[in-house]
């Protein structure tokens, strides 16, 4: 007979455990049956004997046999939280001897810099090693091999892991991970070998691996690594079979690191193949009988290169295409016919619909605090009734726009015994929704600027919005409280209500102090007329206050003087909006429209206040986009009198002509207060460039713009020759802590009074 080892039996099977125990216990076995009197059990010194009791399948009083002893031993063992089981007979006793695992008292971590320590203490506990578990040697090792795969992932080749336990009193050990990182392997080159349709300049630069360059010190895209060349090697297939090459294959790729395992070199060897042009496209299969319908979707055309991502994405039109007339499981395979004689293709589709479905049921998973009313109410695929794949798309797109969830995703699964029904299962991931921010941003136009803010977006899971916000500049304070809800009414008629306080102390060049008070409250319905298009309509009351402090400027005391320091009004609000835009930070195709008017229709102050908005952004080759801005403002008077000074627009700096200092375009006041105008016109054109060594990085990118506009009073013409321009350069970037802009502007078309400012820039605040 062999003894088992106790280091030695964590490593068995289970299987093997019990075997090897209950042959090394011949007292547990081979005993005649008899009722037990008693059960003992000794060596406990942490666990609660109930667990010990809850595991063994006797009790006093049961007849014993060596079946239930060895039924025993398995189940004790399967607890994971002993080393050693045996189980002694005396007399009519049972005695049930234990030796206890040791209980990992602390996980530490040292030379730890490339990963975060609490989500690798967490993934570790996870895999059962963490404070309060049972210590495993086994899964210790295979923890230290993961977490040196882990560093081989990001080329840190040199990282070694060594894992030190530390036994402490009443049987606990303390695990520590020693990490020696050493210095990340930079790719030195990279090279494609067997191009000659193309430069291997412009393959390369389709990658997102790229070698050392000046900013990849903050992409990173020079640290190898195989998921990241495996994607890079199907978006060169995909170039290439987009412009003709049908046989285009990476025949190896070759990763060569240096002695110090501090430079890589990639060299990927490719075969082009000869370029296809189609010379025809047919439909085969069964097309519902509107085969027209379907060859309108085709975009695939004889004379032109064989595309690969046309015909993908025909192939795609036509399975959604299916799924509008209800065909859930419908298919389509491409097949294209080669001749290698003469270079053409002919592109065949055929289709198998399968058969018709209805959606019986529709719920909701992964939502663990959002009520599924929530989502429910986002849905336009209905129970009960066929399945309709572009209502189920516009569906899934519509709950990923709340902004409650980080994915959203839509499973179809067939009915078991129903041919013609489905389920779908709408799965969520939530993420946090409310946000505490306490921070601040500087300008060189509103110097210092802080920000407080506390705001949930999903209160309760219920889908509303409640927020408080605070902002103090130089020029601008604001304090709001604010509540959203998106479902009003059942038809999805938004409310929101707002109660602020707003400061506005106007450019001035004395720098002396006077102030406006806005105290008010709005209420606004948001009324969706469209999936893409919504109109606003609102009411609100505020009353505003002109100081008379020294230096306020002659305008706004003519005004005060005229109409009194205290003016009260009731204005009206209607808008209308739509956004296709593909990002709101950083937008590269798409659109934004936006109408709103303000209606002063009581109280002292009678005004019409019209603004209009209209973004359009186009993607360009080599990762480059334009953006063109243009804004219209237009303000009058009502009943007999101005346009109220203090509804005025302002134009110069970010946002609207870079190069003039902000706020300081417009009119003048005698006093040198730069008070704005009731007319304002704002077109900016920005071609956005991406930042070398990012690759496909865009919260960091350069930019060159151009822009033009300026600011009238209400007596004045706007004119081409009073419009002020500027043309430069500018940075932007989506840092840790808020969106940045940096700009340097030449102005073009200026005056000789204009406050000229070149270099702006802006932090902690959207722009």
């Amino acid at each position: 007979m062999f003894p088992v080892s106790p280091t030695a039996a964590m490593r068995l099977p289970a299987a093997m455990i019990v075997v090897a125990a209950a042959v090394a216990s011949p007292a547990a076995l081979a005993v005649a049956p008899f009722v037990l009197k008693d059960i003992r059990i000794e060596g406990l010194q942490r666990t609660d004997p109930g667990t010990v009791f809850g595991a063994l399948p006797f009790r006093i009083g049961d007849t014993y046999d060596d079946e239930k002893g060895a039924a025993a031993l398995r189940a004790l063992f399967a607890t994971g939280l002993f080393k050693d089981v045996r189980i002694e007979i005396e007399g009519k006793t049972a005695v049930v001897i234990i030796e206890e695992r040791a209980i990992v008292a602390s996980v530490n971590f040292v030379g730890l810099k490339e990963f975060d320590k609490e989500p690798l203490t967490k993934s570790l506990k996870d895999a059962g090693i963490g404070e309060g578990l049972p210590f495993d040697k086994a899964l210790i090792d295979r923890a230290e091999q993961e977490i040196k795969r882990q560093y081989l992932s990001r080329s840190l080749y040199g990282a070694e892991v060594v894992t030190t336990v530390t036994p402490i009193e009443r049987n606990r050990v303390n695990v520590t991970f020693t990490m020696t990182e050493g210095d990340a392997a930079r790719i030195k080159d990279i090279r494609i070998v067997g191009a000659e349709a193309f430069r291997e300049r412009q393959l390369l630069d389709l990658f997102e691996l790229t070698k050392v360059g000046w900013f990849t010190w903050y992409s990173k895209s020079d640290r190898y690594a195989r998921t990241k060349l495996n994607a890079d090697l199907e978006t060169l297939r995909a170039f290439y079979v987009n412009r003709g090459y049908l046989e285009f294959a990476v025949e190896s790729t070759q990763v060569t690191i240096s002695p110090d395992k501090q430079e890589i070199t990639v060299t990927i060897s490719v075969r082009e193949g000869q370029p296809y042009t189609v010379t025809a496209v047919r439909l085969e299969g069964d097309y519902l009988g509107k085969d027209d319908e379907f060859r309108s979707r085709v975009l695939v055309r004889p004379g032109t290169p064989y595309n690969g991502e046309a015909v993908s994405e025909t192939a795609k039109r036509f399975t959604d295409l299916f799924g509008l007339y209800g065909y859930a499981f419908a298919r389509v395979e491409q097949r294209p016919e080669i001749d290698r004689a003469t270079g053409q293709v002919v592109v065949n589709f055929v289709a198998e619909p399968q058969r018709r479905v209805y959606v019986r049921r529709i719920d909701v998973a992964g939502n663990t605090r959002t009520r599924d009313e929530v989502v429910r109410r986002e849905f336009r695929q209905l129970e009960s009734s066929w399945y309709d794949g572009g209502r189920i798309k516009l569906s899934r797109d519509r709950v990923d726009r709340l902004g409650y969830f980080k994915e959203v995703s839509v499973d179809t699964a067939e009915v078991a015994g129903a041919a013609d029904q489905v389920d779908l299962t709408v799965k969520v991931e939530e993420k946090p929704t409310g946000n505490l921010l306490l921070g601040a941003g500087y300008s060189n136009a509103e110097k210092l600027s802080l920000t407080a803010s506390i705001q949930q977006d999903n209160v309760f899971g219920t889908g509303n919005y409640l927020g408080i916000q605070v902002n103090t500049s130089q020029s601008q304070r604001t304090l709001v409280v604010s509540t959203v809800d998106p479902y009003f009414t059942v038809d999805g008629i938004s409310r929101a209500i707002d109660v602020y306080y707003r400061t506005q102390r106007p450019l001035n060049q004395l720098g002396d102090e006077y102030s406006l008070a806005t105290p008010g409250a709005s209420i606004r319905f948001g009324v969706p007329f469209s999936e893409f298009d919504t109109v606003f309509f609102g009411i609100g009351a505020e009353q505003t206050r002109i100081g008379t402090s020294q230096g306020i400027p002659l305008s706004y005391l003519n005004y005060r003087a005229t109409y009194g320091a205290n003016s009260y009004s009731i204005p009206l609000t209607i808008g209308w909006q739509r956004d296709s835009r593909d990002s709101a930070l950083t937008p590269t195709a798409g659109r934004y429209q936006r109408v709103n008017l303000d209606w002063g229709v009581a109280g002292d102050v009678r005004y019409l206040r019209a603004n209009l908005q209209y973004q359009q952004y186009f993607q360009l080759p080599a990762r480059m986009s334009l953006g063109v801005n243009s804004e219209l403002g237009y303000g009058i008077g009502l009943g007999g009198k101005p346009f109220p000074i203090f509804k005025n627009f302002y134009g110069g700096g970010l946002g609207t002509v870079r190069g003039f200092e902000q706020g300081s375009l417009g009119t003048v006041d005698p006093t040198g207060a730069y008070i704005g105008g009731s007319k304002r016109f704002n077109l900016n054109a920005s071609l956005y460039f991406p930042v070398p060594g990012t690759g496909n990085d865009k919260s960091l990118r350069i930019f060159a713009f151009s822009d033009l506009g300026n600011v009238w009073s209400e007596n004045q013409d706007m004119t081409y020759q009073s419009l002020r321009s500027s043309v430069g350069l500018g940075l932007s970037w989506i840092s840790p802590v808020g969106p940045l802009q940096l700009s340097w502007a030449k102005p073009v078309q200026v005056e000789r009074n204009d406050r000229i400012q070149k270099f702006q820039f802006q932090i902690g605040t959207a722009f």
